[in-house]
């Protein structure tokens, strides 16, 4: 499933189309993905300007001029095709197949984007004004926002008994992090994945929300990991897999400069994680 860096790559792709431009067309081809969508959804969508796009968490929100904002989710397999338009951004991938095109949005300058989910765990839902929607109401601070910060993490993982891998998965605690980026961040901070979060002293707490700052930053740039399913908007792979340190690469020597240990994993709570047990503790 995409993690942040993904969301935020698609985000980014889809605001130059987007944003400023009134919707002058939606199609909509099934009235369902993981839940129902709107009844209104096209009527709602349909003349409205974009007036804005945001990210919270791994949810793409899309404001409009109606008092509405399209939520976004991507799901397991959902990709968003561009084509068109004056700044073109037309692709063909033969992977992806028309038949689980499933909302199709036209804009005035004639550019086409299309939520393509072949295996329908995605979501298209609309928050109305003064509403705040079930999937974002009880989620953590952003860790790329300037409100997060070691002391705001240091009180999130205070006296919590849980892993310190399972605590950072926790989305009321931390938003948007994954199974992906919390493995990097945590081999980068050296601390092992079965710690008991609330066993890790303040001067480790932020080496740790600086290595996550940096994982994240660094995957956005690379327009995040593509593992099966992520593409970005152009229809390009993300390439920051290719810089994993531990994630996947079990049997492999640990990459950290000096250690002679070689990358583990063990399963926490039905997850894979992957770390060094030699320099991670």
């Amino acid at each position: 499933m995409p993690e942040l860096p993904e969301v935020e790559t698609v985000r980014r792709g889809l605001e130059p189309h987007l944003t400023g431009r009134r919707l002058v067309r939606v199609d909509q081809r099934r009235p369902d993905l993981r839940w129902p969508m709107p009844v209104d959804l096209v009527q709602v969508l349909t003349g409205a300007h974009v007036t804005a796009l945001r990210r919270r968490s791994k949810y793409i929100l899309i404001d409009l001029d109606r008092d509405a904002t399209m939520l976004l989710h991507l799901g397991m397999s959902g990709r968003i095709r561009v084509e068109g338009g004056i700044l073109g951004g037309f692709h063909h991938d033969a992977t992806i197949l028309p038949q689980h095109d499933h909302l199709v949005l036209t804009t005035d300058e004639g550019t086409t984007i299309t939520l393509n989910d072949a295996r329908r765990f995605g979501a298209v839902d609309l928050v109305r004004e003064g509403e705040t929607h079930p999937l974002l109401a009880a989620l953590g601070p952003e860790p790329l926002d300037e409100n997060f910060t070691p002391e705001v993490l240091a009180a999130a993982l205070a006296g919590r008994k849980a892993p310190v891998k399972s605590a950072l998965l926790d989305q009321r605690l931390v938003a948007g992090l994954g199974n992906i980026y919390v493995c990097e961040a945590l081999h980068r901070a050296g601390i092992h994945p079965a710690r008991a979060a609330g066993q890790i002293g303040g001067d480790r707490i932020g080496d740790l929300w600086g290595h996550i700052r940096d994982v994240l930053t660094e995957a956005i740039a690379a327009g995040g990991s593509s593992l099966r399913d992520h593409r970005q908007t152009s229809g390009e792979m993300g390439y920051f897999q290719h810089g994993f340190r531990v994630y996947g690469r079990e049997g492999q020597p640990c990459p950290r400069p000096g250690c002679k240990g070689e990358v583990g994993r063990i399963v926490q709570s039905g997850r894979s994680s992957w770390y060094c047990p030699v320099c991670q503790h």
